[in-house]
């Protein structure tokens, strides 16, 4: 049995753009608590106390979505929360199992769960398992669940500079998971499928681009200061096939990732380390 009512336990975060109300969340299936951060032209915090679920719907000034993410965390109410994109519908019961997982696992910090989406079919692992530096690079925000209080002692936040509506317009939940394992929070992966994509078009990803790399690169040094080689080696060729059917060499990938690091270094006055 579930300690308590998974619907009180969990909360799913969500952060959009210009809604009217906070209705569109059925469209994504969800059935339990939420709390929807609202980047529109108004400021407002509105409650709705429903029989199975309580939505909360704040709207804010504010940009960026690794900024509306930090609001949701501060905000939230939930012990356990999960970050959620507006191209996600949620399988039936995704609470039970989110939940279930947690209480299976009570030395998980972090459990990334399986969203199936155009490119991936098939979950990361076959097991549950732990996850690692290499193992986290795999994962996209909305398969993300968290003890929020475990974040909020660890003083894990996103990093503002990443992100949609950012600087750099990508690369916040690996940033955020690198940061969380550095802090010695355990993350684990469930092989269990919570929900899948729309077919919506992506707000961030516009091809493998210049201004993609240097984003990319901007992002791995932030993750892993000198020891950002790795990263940008490991994605240079594990990446290779995709980017050289968009027109883009290898050296120039490289080139531009480099570029990116050497950015974000200059920018925040670090230190050289590699």
């Amino acid at each position: 049995m579930i300690e308590n009512s998974s619907a009180s336990r969990l909360s799913v975060l969500l952060s959009a753009m210009q809604l009217d109300d906070w209705h569109y969340i059925d469209k994504l299936n969800i059935s339990g608590n939420a709390l929807i951060i609202n980047q529109c032209d108004r400021e407002g915090d509105e409650r709705i106390e429903e029989l199975n679920r309580t939505v909360r719907f704040i709207s804010t000034k504010e940009r960026g979505l690794s900024k509306s993410r930090n609001m949701a965390i501060r905000e939230a109410e939930s012990d356990i929360c999960i970050f959620c994109d507006n191209d996600v519908k949620y399988a039936q019961n995704y609470e039970e199992k989110i939940v279930w997982e947690f209480d299976r696992m009570k030395e998980a910090d972090i459990i990334v769960f399986f969203i199936e989406r155009p490119e991936r079919h098939k979950p990361i692992f076959k097991k549950h398992r732990r996850m690692g530096f290499l193992s986290t690079m795999k994962v996209f925000s909305p398969e993300v669940a968290f003890r929020r209080k475990k974040l909020l002692e660890a003083g894990i936040r996103l990093d503002e500079d990443f992100g949609a509506g950012a600087k750099y317009s990508m690369g916040e939940e690996n940033i955020f998971l690198y940061d969380a394992m550095r802090s010695g929070l355990k993350i684990y992966y469930a092989p269990i499928k919570i929900a899948s994509l729309t077919e919506n078009e992506s707000t961030w990803f516009k091809g493998y681009t210049k201004e993609f790399f240097i984003n990319r690169g901007a992002g791995y040094f932030r993750m892993a200061g000198g020891f950002y080689h790795i990263l940008v080696w490991q994605f240079a060729l594990r990446k290779r096939k995709q980017y050289e059917a968009d027109k883009m060499s290898f050296w120039k990938a490289l080139k531009y990732m480099y570029m990116g690091a050497d950015l974000y270094e200059r920018e925040k006055n670090i230190p050289h380390r590699g």
